[in-house]
């Protein structure tokens, strides 16, 4: 069983950045793909940026390409989102996600088998 808690969060002026960090724990981080999501308020959970288990390939929804980095860090059972240019759209609960299996679509959510329980970035205009 993985454990992961997110963490980096908070309130950023428009243009601000901010770095989240999901730590993970209770399993070889190093075997699961992770990926961050973000719920809008009245919004349905979305995918935001994926990372293979090795950090080789990355995914990034089309909102965020350009702004946001996915990275991990094996060694510190660790992954990453940083993020840039942030807009008030940006403003939802981040949530990071594990995933066991390979060869699998990392932009959707049901292939992930381990949550966070959210991280809040709210971006102001």
């Amino acid at each position: 069983q993985v454990q992961l808690v997110e963490s980096g969060g908070g309130l950023v002026q428009a243009g601000g950045s901010l770095r989240l960090s999901c730590a993970a724990s209770g399993g070889t981080f190093s075997r699961y793909h992770m990926g961050w999501f973000r719920q809008a308020p009245g919004k349905e959970r979305e995918f935001t940026a994926a990372v293979t288990w090795g950090g080789v390939s990355t995914y990034y929804a089309d909102s965020v390409k350009g702004r946001f980095t996915i990275s991990r860090d094996n060694a510190k059972n660790t992954v990453y989102l940083q993020m840039h240019s942030l807009k008030p759209e940006d403003t939802a609960v981040y949530y990071c996600a594990a995933a066991r299996r390979s060869g699998i679509n990392l932009l959707r959510q049901s292939n992930y088998d381990y949550w966070g329980q959210g991280t809040q970035v709210t971006v102001s205009s």
